[in-house]
This record gives structure tokens, C-alpha cells and sequence, in this order.
């Protein structure tokens, strides 16, 4: 044994703590007694780590009065898993007697919330792991009580106060200048109500915060609240909600193209510039030139596309950008019109579908601007009729698809990407049964819930979330 090894022994030995296994077990109050390796009922290796505090005068939690100590009591809690195993921690908490006849209470607990909550199972630490391991390693519930020798329910009911906690705190909705809206599906079966046993809607409309961020210039991307339904009430219902100060504050509502959606921006966010999607838009342009290929494909053979038909063959090459075409494609491309001279339709539709998507392209939102009006005009009159009623739409649409060009190009593509990110965690978890357990997950992992968390350096210098004070 070295020689500064046998002096930390020595002091271990004749000093009722050790400071060194107090700094590194890091439980602030709480002095380590005693650390034991061993392994659990299957076998997985298992560390358990003994604390309690000092003896020190206490006052009755209700009266005031000095209390009387009444011995200590084993509490076993769950830690953050430590060498790769997990831990046990054994609080021998001190309990007092208090001497005043006429108080209420008799026998009390030390209690800490530092370290655990009130009847918790958890620590306060081991919650705050499990959370970041969900939001930023995309860790199942059922991975995490693993690692930490527990079971999933204990996991989650642990965790799940404090993540109410931080959904209820109405502070995370300051700030937010620019709002996207999405929907999607959040689960697949039946749609039987929830008070009959069943899950409810299966459409979910999520609210994205789409802020840039003052320093880097780009868009948070945090996922603020997911309601039930697709609808412009349950959308406007939720701006209501929001309050006054909120709706004021937004000045770009972004949103595909459906009504409902933009009928709750005109009456919730009245001085907020409505914004349409640039992808659904660009996906509008590609939708006609399919349905022009398939309608002609069916006049011309009477059957759908087959692999030796022409116009089958150009079916992907069409959907692609004109300028990322290879030599070889736009042979492709030329063979399949010239086969036939009514194919010609199929190629004016592609020309327009490619113009509408220069108008994204442009290098200057003047120019982008000045092609997305020329659409607007010409497009309705096209004897094409899939395209003649994608120029209907577009000027339907005119005030919100050319804001596009006067907002910054502002875009709903991040709201798209935490749909992405959401359909992520939803397979890592194999589905969800219980809606507000999918929300709180989906709050957490869309960084819907870091606002009111603060970060805190650990000595390895990563970043860990911690509540913040309320006191």
C-alpha cells in the first residue's frame, strides 16, 4: 500500500467519517458509513452505500419545540448506478420525539429533498439521471430501471411528479415570436373513448416554439404542448389558454395548408403573419404532376403504370429537382415524353411543378417573391386541370404562401423535425398506451420541459438538469 493510501486509511480508521468517500458519494449533509460490492437475486453485481448525518438539536416541525431523539431507521432509496452497477443507498434517518403535550405530532422523520423526496424510491439524483437519459441518450423506461436494479413502474412514478411539476410551469411559454403547428398520429388502434378503456383520438396537434436563437440565428425547435385532436378548436382553444401576453408575443404562425389551422391563427393571433409551409407546398407541385402521369398512364392504356410502360419508368425522376439530374436521367426523361406526343402533358406539368420549386431556390427572397406571384397569376389558367387547381390553391393561399419571402423564410420544417424525433421515441418505447404519459414523454424529449431547468457542471464537465429553487 502506498504511502498516501495508508494515510487516508488511518484516518478512516480512527475518524468516525471519511471525507474523501463523502466527497465522492457527494450527498451534501450526509456522511458515508459504509460501502458494500455484492450481487442482487440475479446475480447482477450490486453497490450498496450506507449514510446518515451528524446528531444535532432539532425543533418540532410543527411547534417549534426541541425534540427529544427517537433512534434512527433503514430507509433504502435507489441511486444513479455507479460503476457500471447499481446502487442501493441506506439512509439511517434519525427520528425525534416531541415534548410538548398539547403538538399534534409525536414522532417525526429527517427528511431532506436534496437527497429524496418524502416517501420516494428514488433519490432526487437517480430521478434527474433517468430523465436526462431519456431526453438525451433516447433511453426506454425499461432500459433506465435496468441500469438501475429497479422496475419500470418505480422508475416512472418516480420521475413523474417532476415532470408535471415543470409541464405545469406556464414560464415556459415566454418568449415564443415564432409558433409552428403540426399533427400526427400517436398510436394505432381503434378510437374508443377513454373513459370506456380505450385511447382516444388517434390525431394529436403539437405546437412547436420556432424562436431563432439571438446568438446562433437559428430556430429553437422546442416542442411546447401536444392536445387531442386535428382542429382548428383544438388549436385555438389552446392559444386561448395561453393567455393575452402569449398570443401578443407571437409575430409568425407557420402551418400546412389546412384550414382549421389558419382559421385559429386569424382569430387567436390577429397581429401574427401566417406562414405556409414550405415543404407542403413543394409537396402540393409534386402531388399534381402525379396525379397528371397517373390520369394520362390510364387514357392511354386503360390500366395502371407497369414496369415496361414509359411513363412508370420516370415516376421518381419527375419528383426530382431538374438541377440534380444526371446526364443519363434526363435521357430517361426525354425518351419517355418523346414516346408518346401526349406525354407532353406530363412534361408541362413537371415544368410547372419545377418552376414553383425555384421559387424556394431562389437566391434572393425579390426574386423568390416575383416567381411566386408569376405562379399565382398563370397557374389558374392552365388547361391542365390537376394543375389548374394547384394555382386555384396557391392564390387561395396567396397572402400566406408569399409571406414565406417576407418573414426570413420562415418554415415549419422543425416542427417536422420534432415530429421526426417523436416518432423516434415512440418505436424506442414500443408504443404508448396512456395519452398524458406520451405527452409528459414527449414534452421531456422535445425540450418542451428544459426551460424551467437549470444546468448544472459536473466535475467531468457535462451539463446535468436539476429543478430550479422555488423557495
Amino acid at each position: 500500500m502506498s504511502e498516501p493510501t495508508a494515510r487516508s486509511a488511518a484516518r478512516c480508521h480512527h475518524d468516525p467519517y471519511c471525507s474523501r468517500c463523502d466527497l465522492l458519494v457527494g450527498l451534501g449533509g450526509l456522511h458515508v458509513t459504509a460501502v458494500e460490492f455484492g450481487h442482487d437475486a440475479d446475480g447482477v453485481g450490486l453497490l450498496t452505500v450506507g449514510v446518515e448525518s451528524l446528531p444535532a438539536p432539532m425543533g418540532c416541525t410543527t411547534c417549534g419545540v426541541i425534540a427529544h431523539s427517537h433512534g434512527r431507521r433503514d430507509v433504502t432509496l435507489v441511486d444513479a448506478p455507479c460503476f457500471d452497477r447499481p446502487v442501493k443507498l441506506v439512509w439511517r434517518k434519525r427520528t425525534w420525539r416531541c415534548g410538548e403535550p398539547s403538538c399534534p405530532i409525536k414522532v417525526f422523520t429527517e427528511q431532506d429533498d436534496q437527497v429524496a423526496r418524502p416517501r420516494a424510491l428514488l433519490t432526487t439524483r437517480a430521478c434527474w439521471w433517468a430523465i436526462n437519459q431519456i431526453r438525451r441518450e433516447h433511453a426506454s423506461i425499461r432500459g433506465i430501471a435496468r441500469q438501475l436494479g429497479t422496475t419500470w413502474n418505480t422508475v416512472w412514478t418516480s420521475i413523474e411528479p417532476l415532470l408535471e411539476e415543470t409541464a405545469d410551469d406556464e414560464t415556459r411559454f415566454t418568449g415564443v415570436k415564432r409558433l409552428g403547428v403540426d399533427e400526427h398520429v400517436w398510436h394505432h388502434v381503434s378510437e374508443f373513448p377513454i373513459e370506456d378503456g380505450g385511447r382516444g383520438l388517434k390525431l394529436l396537434t403539437g405546437m412547436v416554439d420556432l424562436t431563432p436563437d439571438p446568438e446562433s440565428g437559428k430556430p429553437k425547435a422546442r416542442l411546447l404542448d401536444l392536445v387531442p385532436g386535428r382542429s382548428g378548436k383544438a388549436y385555438s382553444d389552446w392559444l386561448a389558454a395561453r393567455g393575452e401576453d402569449f398570443r401578443d408575443g407571437v409575430e409568425v404562425a407557420t402551418l400546412d395548408p389546412f384550414h382549421g389551422y389558419k382559421n385559429a391563427i386569424d382569430d387567436q393571433l390577429e397581429d401574427a403573419t401566417a406562414v405556409l409551409d414550405a415543404f407542403h407546398v413543394g409537396k402540393l407541385g409534386t402531388q399534381a404532376v402525379d396525379e397528371v402521369r397517373r390520369r394520362v398512364q390510364q387514357e392511354i392504356h386503360g390500366h395502371r403504370g407497369r414496369k415496361s410502360d414509359p411513363l412508370y419508368g420516370i415516376r421518381t425522376i419527375l419528383r426530382c429537382g431538374a438541377e440534380k439530374l444526371t446526364g443519363r436521367q434526363r435521357a430517361r426523361l426525354d425518351r419517355a415524353i418523346a414516346a408518346d406526343e401526349r406525354h407532353d402533358e406530363v412534361l408541362v406539368a413537371g415544368l410547372c411543378a419545377q418552376k414553383l420549386r425555384s421559387a424556394y431556390k431562389a437566391t434572393s427572397p425579390v426574386e423568390g417573391r416575383r416567381i411566386a406571384e408569376e405562379l399565382i397569376r398563370s397557374l389558374p389558367t392552365c388547361p391542365i386541370p390537376e394543375i389548374k387547381r394547384l394555382g386555384k390553391t396557391l392564390k387561395q393561399w396567396r397572402e400566406a404562401f408569399l409571406a414565406y419571402f417576407d418573414t426570413g423564410r420562415a418554415n415549419n420544417g422543425c416542427t417536422e423535425a420534432i415530429n421526426g424525433l417523436i416518432e423516434l421515441h415512440r418505436r424506442v418505447a414500443r408504443g404508448f398506451r396512456n395519452r398524458e404519459h406520451y405527452r409528459l414523454r414527449m414534452l421531456l424529449i422535445g425540450g418542451g420541459l428544459a426551460h424551467p431547468t437549470s444546468g448544472r457542471k459536473s466535475r467531468n464537465g457535462s451539463t446535468a438538469l436539476r429543478p430550479v429553487s422555488r423557495g
